[in-house]
């Protein structure tokens, strides 16, 4: 990637707008330790000036481009497509379509900023909506899962488009240079599960993508880190999401109220608080994460980022933007797609007979 990187930023997104996107992009500037990178930041000309001349470290790293109106955090996306034009969101994104920079973060409305981002960029090859993604904490790191609630529907091939994402996505965020890959389902035997995960199990086994692919995995294998890379359908991962922050949120509130109930706890609490910073750190969903499928690198920042959450979706913008991402993702969906036009891919009929095959032969034994 030439020098100098260019990031595409709304400043007036999320809940507090250029009062944390100007500080996020400083803080963003000392932690890319002298890289050559350069922001343009769309928004109100007037607050973008007063915010970035309070901070030194954005003198000649900042261009401000004044956008007429913003979109809100509850405006529905038709409308937002429809009113788009000339809104900091859009000319963030625009910026992106037209070569002029390399990503573009938001912590806008996150509807209106898929569907802004899907009119302008396009997807590749034929998804029709970005997978969500979230980087899952583990016993042995961190895992890539998704999707996590864009796609509800889903057959072998968009799973199998999932783990293309996911590989190249954790390839380029975490420094995997052989990411493993499996697929969510109801138990690891090759027979279990319905024709949508076996499919995409027997694609993913029948041709050669730059991944390693492990096989099923199970809803326990997430918190492991059995693999590097979890691919699910949207309503699953979603499902399992929502599951696992709720639960974080009761052990929260059950430690809290264990150190606070007594004079011991608070004693224990004290001693203990660098352990339990730690661990809140490592807990923390940080700055958001990429729609990935589109043509073109868009990062959504929380809503209610902090200085640091949004640096951090920044920081994320220019790893996938500095990587192979784009160039591996390609590659890999033409081998998918060649795969289908030779037919490859068993087809349903074949995959059911197999599993008899493989039934009846430990029948036999």
């Amino acid at each position: 990637m030439p020098d100098p990187l260019v990031i595409s930023i709304d400043a007036m997104g999320g809940d507090h707008g250029p009062s944390v996107v100007a500080p996020g992009v400083a803080r963003a500037i000392a932690l890319l330790d002298g890289r050559d990178v350069r922001f343009l930041l769309h928004g109100d000309e007037a607050e973008l000036n007063a915010a970035v001349a309070r901070l030194p470290a954005l003198q000649g790293r900042v261009e401000i481009r004044p956008s007429e109106r913003v979109v809100a955090n509850d405006e529905k996306p038709a409308r937002a497509m429809r009113r788009g034009k000339g809104t900091s969101m859009w000319n963030a994104i625009e910026s992106v379509k037209t070569g002029e920079a390399h990503a573009a973060v938001s912590s806008g409305n996150t509807g209106a900023l898929s569907a802004i981002s899907i009119l302008q960029l396009r997807m590749i090859g034929e998804m029709q909506r970005p997978a969500l993604v979230a980087s899952w904490p583990t016993l042995r790191g961190v895992t890539t899962v998704l999707d996590v609630g864009a796609n509800i529907d889903c057959d072998a091939e968009r799973l199998v488009q999932f783990a293309i994402l996911g590989a190249a996505y954790h390839r380029a965020v975490h420094g995997s240079a052989h990411p493993t890959v499996g697929v969510l389902n109801v138990g690891s035997e090759e027979e279990k599960g319905h024709e949508e995960v076996k499919g995409a199990n027997r694609l993913l086994r029948a041709t050669q993508f730059d991944l390693q692919y492990h096989g099923f995995v199970e809803g326990d294998d997430i918190a492991k880190g059995t693999v590097d890379v979890i691919v699910t359908d949207g309503f699953t991962g979603n499902v399992a999401l929502k599951t696992a922050e709720g639960l974080a949120r009761f052990f929260s509130t059950e430690m809290r109220a264990a150190f606070t109930g007594s004079l011991l706890g608070m004693i224990g609490a004290f001693i203990a608080q660098g352990a339990l910073r730690r661990m809140r750190e490592r807990l923390d969903p940080g700055g958001g994460g990429p729609f990935l499928g589109l043509n073109g690198i868009v990062v959504k920042s929380h809503g209610g980022a902090d200085a640091r959450g949004f640096a951090a979706a920044i920081r994320l913008a220019v790893d996938l933007a500095r990587s192979d991402f784009a160039a591996e993702i390609d590659r890999n969906l033409k081998r998918l797609t060649a795969a289908a036009e030779a037919g490859e891919a068993p087809t349903s009929e074949a995959g059911d007979a197999a599993d008899e095959d493989k039934s009846g032969e430990r029948s036999s034994a």
